[in-house]
């Protein structure tokens, strides 16, 4: 069986891998050339973490993944990477955003350094953990209020989704401000 994965995650023929949504996920990031990924793992985004800290396949090859303690941590260490030239993405849980909105607005906002933020959506329906309600309820609220430049993922077009983020990271013509992309999962990846 062939386990060829292509560009933008359209496999080589019937008999082809098709890639799960995480791997394509992972497949848009580098293919706009993202290396690195740091974050805390949530069972939303366990596939992701999945094919990042997996054996190396011919997707991973060249990508560093890097375990953080904390979102917040995550965020210094992207943006550590971001100013000495390497392209990073963090991944988090809604609940961490909390912890980050401190870096986020004395660090990268106010000097410019917008690293993408996969960013699960715990409790937006209410049928969570009873501690994921209030963010759950208020993410997008909470997004816009720092002008953090939301997305919402496509399960059934992953690569388009993280390409429509980073879009909207680089500003549009209405401001032309770059911004921090988010990318927003509801469902398990």
């Amino acid at each position: 069986m062939t386990t060829a994965i292509l560009q933008a995650g359209h496999p080589a023929g019937p008999d082809a891998h098709r890639p799960s949504p995480a791997e394509e996920l992972v497949r848009a990031f580098a293919d706009h050339g993202h290396t690195h990924f740091t974050g805390v793992p949530c069972s939303l985004l366990k596939g992701v973490f999945k094919v990042l800290e997996g054996p190396a396949t011919e997707l991973t090859e060249g990508l560093r993944y890097l375990s953080a303690p904390r979102e917040d941590s995550a965020i210094g260490v992207a943006t550590g990477l971001a100013v000495s030239g390497a392209k990073p993405v963090v991944l988090m849980q809604n609940s961490g955003l909390g912890y980050s909105l401190n870096v986020l607005t004395s660090l990268n906002l106010i000097y410019d350094v917008h690293v993408p933020l996969v960013v699960s959506w715990r409790g937006h329906d209410g049928n969570d953990a009873v501690e994921h309600d209030i963010i759950g309820r208020e993410l997008t609220n909470l997004l816009d209020v720092f002008d953090l430049r939301w997305t919402l993922f496509d399960p059934a077009d992953p690569y388009a989704s993280v390409e429509r983020c980073l879009a909207k990271g680089e500003g549009g013509p209405s401001d032309g401000r770059r911004g921090t992309p988010v990318l927003i999962v509801k469902q398990g990846v």
